[in-house]
C-alpha cells in the first residue's frame, strides 16, 4: 500500500467570516459592535497569514444578500467599511500586502468607490501577500458577469475563457475554505473557484478566530490528501515537488 500525498501549507485561504452578530448577542452589544470587533479580527489573521508565509487571503465581507438585512445594520456596516478602509491601509502597505477589494461596486456610493480605488493603488506596488475583500459579492454574480464579458468579445464560453474573466483572475483558486461560526455550507462565496478547495468548519465564531484557530485549521488542511480526481497511487508515482498537494493545483488531463 502507497502512503497518501499530504498537502503543503495552502498558498491561498478564503474565509467566510461568520458569527459576528451572535458574538455580539452573547454580549448583549447591539450587532455592529460584533461587526467592529471582526474587524479587529480580520486585522490580526491578516497578520497570522503574513508570519505563516500565505501567498493570498480572501475573504467574505458583505454579500450580495446582505443587504436585505436591516437597514440599521446595513448602515452601520457601510460606515464601518469606510473608515476601517481608512485606517488600516498605511498598515497594509507597511506589511507588503496588496489590496484588492472583489465585487459589484455599482450599487456603493462613488465617495466609497474612490475609497477602493484609492486603497488598491497605494498598495499596487506591494509584493507580499494578496488581500482580497469580498464586498457585495456573490459567486453566482460573479459567473454570469464573467460569461457576459467573454460573451461581449466574441469568443467561445470555454472553461478556460470564463476563468479569464473572473473576478478573482489574478490569484489561483483557494486552497483551504474556512466558514467560522458553526454553519455548514458555502453561501454563495467563490462557487466557481472553490471547486478543489478543502472545506473547514469551525464553530468559533470569528471575533474569536485567533492565530491557534488559524494553525488548527492548516493542520487539518495540511493531512488531507488532495487528488484532483486522481488516484493515491497516481500521486504517490509523481515527484514531490510536481504532485498536486506541493502545486496546490490540479492535474490537467489531456
Amino acid at each position: 500500500m502507497t502512503d497518501p500525498v499530504l498537502s503543503s501549507m495552502p498558498h491561498h485561504v478564503a474565509i467566510v467570516m461568520d458569527g459576528n452578530g451572535r458574538w455580539a448577542g452573547k454580549r448583549f452589544l447591539p450587532r455592529i459592535a460584533g461587526h467592529k470587533q471582526g474587524v479587529t479580527a480580520l486585522r490580526r489573521c491578516v497578520k497570522a497569514c503574513v508570519a505563516r508565509g500565505i501567498g493570498v487571503l480572501t475573504v467574505f465581507a458583505f454579500s450580495s444578500e446582505n443587504w436585505n438585512r436591516p437597514t440599521e445594520e446595513v448602515s452601520g456596516l457601510m460606515d464601518l467599511l469606510a473608515r476601517a478602509v481608512t485606517s488600516e491601509v498605511a498598515e497594509l502597505k507597511q506589511n507588503g500586502v496588496r489590496l484588492h477589494f472583489v465585487g459589484d461596486r455599482q450599487r456603493l456610493s462613488p465617495t466609497m468607490q474612490a475609497a477602493f480605488v484609492s486603497a488598491e493603488a497605494s498598495t499596487a506596488l506591494n509584493t507580499g501577500m494578496v488581500l482580497n475583500v469580498c464586498f457585495n459579492y456573490g459567486g453566482r454574480w460573479d459567473i454570469v458577469q464573467a460569461a457576459q464579458k467573454v460573451a461581449d468579445s466574441g469568443q467561445p464560453i470555454t472553461e478556460l475563457a470564463l476563468d479569464r474573466a473572473l473576478s478573482l483572475a489574478h490569484v489561483p483558486d483557494p486552497d483551504l475554505f474556512i466558514r467560522t461560526g458553526g454553519e455548514l455550507r458555502i453561501s454563495n462565496f467563490l462557487l466557481w473557484q472553490a471547486a478543489y478547495a478543502e472545506l473547514y468548519f469551525t464553530d468559533k465564531l470569528w471575533p474569536e478566530f485567533d492565530d491557534a484557530a488559524l494553525d488548527e485549521a492548516i493542520a487539518v488542511f495540511r493531512a488531507r490528501e488532495r487528488r484532483f480526481g486522481q488516484t493515491s497511487a497516481q500521486l504517490a508515482s509523481l515527484p514531490a515537488a510536481h504532485s498536486p498537494a506541493a502545486t496546490g493545483q490540479p492535474m490537467k488531463v489531456v
